[in-house]
């Protein structure tokens, strides 16, 4: 098995070989659907700088989009959530930090809940609003979540599910924007997605009393505690040097940074970027 996770100057040097006149291409890539409105920023960035290159991403799940590159499909794809043994053959690089945020519905009176709620909820042991505090409703619990094709879906296993399966409550849905609609048309759902899909019509709850802010996403030290890096995943043998190169970029570069920053993210590497 190879999984790598690639630090910044490995990525600089694989980024300088490649010439600065290499002709016109199209790189594509899958995966993430809590990455697109960031990765599609950075695209549209990058393409104005390098006009030989064009790219076309298809937001399928990050899980789908790791398939697609083991099988060649991709050159690439987004994803939410860290390496696991079933991505043999593949790199994994961090590109920025992101908050996984848990949202009600306006009408739900709920400032805060904790890990151990969340678990609960989305395991089928807490199924009424009446069993968790701070809310001022007294009705059945709606949770809704993203289906296995994400890497969202892992990462929340992970983080709050200890690796245990969603309840058959749970509405799997397939796409962040999906998620959030499902909460802003019902007053006794919760969701979670990530911070470039918060939207107007959706309220943000604090996680263990920290707020799904760009001030408080980190993972070293843990602030919000559903933190996480969004990493672009290459195949180990034979991956794009034009790729590699955008990679780089979207790490390093100040200009590059902003654009996270603006499209929601946070960016986590790039020198002076402004958040």
């Amino acid at each position: 098995m190879r999984i790598k996770t690639l630090a910044i100057t490995a990525m600089a040097v694989l980024g300088l070989a490649v010439p600065a006149s290499a002709g016109a291409q199209t790189l594509i890539g899958s995966g993430s659907v809590a990455a697109q409105p960031v990765l599609q920023a950075l695209f549209k960035a990058y393409e104005s700088q390098n006009k030989g290159i064009h790219f076309t991403y298809t937001a399928d799940g990050g899980n789908a989009g790791i398939k697609d590159v083991q099988t060649g499909t991709s050159q690439f794809a987004g994803q939410a959530r860290t390496p696991l043994p079933s991505d043999a053959g593949t790199t994994y690089i961090k590109l920025y930090l992101d908050g996984l945020c848990m949202d009600v519905n306006p009408k739900n009176s709920l400032k805060n809940i904790s890990i151990e709620s969340l678990h609960n909820i989305y395991r089928g042991i807490e199924t009424n609003w009446s069993q968790v505090g701070g809310t001022n409703l007294t009705t059945t619990i709606d949770p809704v979540g993203r289906d296995t094709n994400g890497g969202t879906y892992t990462f929340f296993l992970q983080a709050v599910l200890n690796n245990e399966l969603p309840a058959s409550n749970v509405n799997a849905l397939t796409a962040d924007g999906l998620v959030v609609n499902a909460v802003k048309q019902d007053p006794n759902a919760i969701g979670y997605a990530g911070l470039a899909w918060q939207k107007k019509g959706i309220k943000p709850v604090k996680v263990n009393g920290i707020a799904c802010e760009s001030k408080n996403v980190s993972v070293e030290p843990l602030k919000y505690p559903l933190s996480r890096y969004i990493f672009l995943v290459l195949p180990t043998e034979n991956p794009s040097p034009a790729v590699q190169k955008f990679a780089t970029w979207a790490r390093s570069n100040a200009e590059a940074g902003e654009v996270i920053n603006k499209a929601g993210g946070v960016a986590a590497f790039n020198k002076k970027a402004k958040k």
